[in-house]
């Protein structure tokens, strides 16, 4: 359904080190990197016209989205131990706990998810579909 996202941070240098953390575990690579953004995902698509599904732009100032706390974005986990990953990674990179990994069971019984906040406040989740493997 989504082509591309942006993030908005206000210091690129420190969120990059952030999202190259938490992105590694999820597979998702670095594509390019430029003074004021950075970009997130897969180029190997025939089609593709040169962007990323993923951009982390600098602004400079987030005082007016502060008070959003509505602000998430979810990312497809290959695996639990991918979702383990993300989370343990974004803590080491400075991110916030939003909640530890674990079954989500009001969403279904194989949702297993872990949510972290960016140095910016902006409110991310990992989440593996599958059930666990024997």
């Amino acid at each position: 359904m989504l082509d591309h996202v942006s993030i908005v941070v206000t210091d690129l240098t420190k969120s990059a080190a952030f999202y190259d953390a938490v992105m590694a575990p999820l597979g998702v690579p670095c594509v390019w990197r430029l003074a004021m953004a950075i970009g997130y995902g897969t180029r190997n698509s025939p089609h593709d016209d040169g962007h990323s599904y993923l951009t982390i732009r600098s602004t400079g100032d987030l005082s007016g989205l502060r008070d959003a706390p509505g602000r998430h974005w979810c990312f497809r986990a290959p695996s639990r131990a991918a979702v383990d990953a993300f989370h343990a990674a974004g803590l080491a990179a400075a991110g916030h706990c939003e909640g530890p990994p674990g079954v989500r069971p009001a969403y279904h019984e194989s949702y297993y998810a872990a949510f972290i906040s960016d140095p910016d406040g902006n409110r991310l989740e990992a989440v593996c579909h599958r059930r666990p493997t024997p």
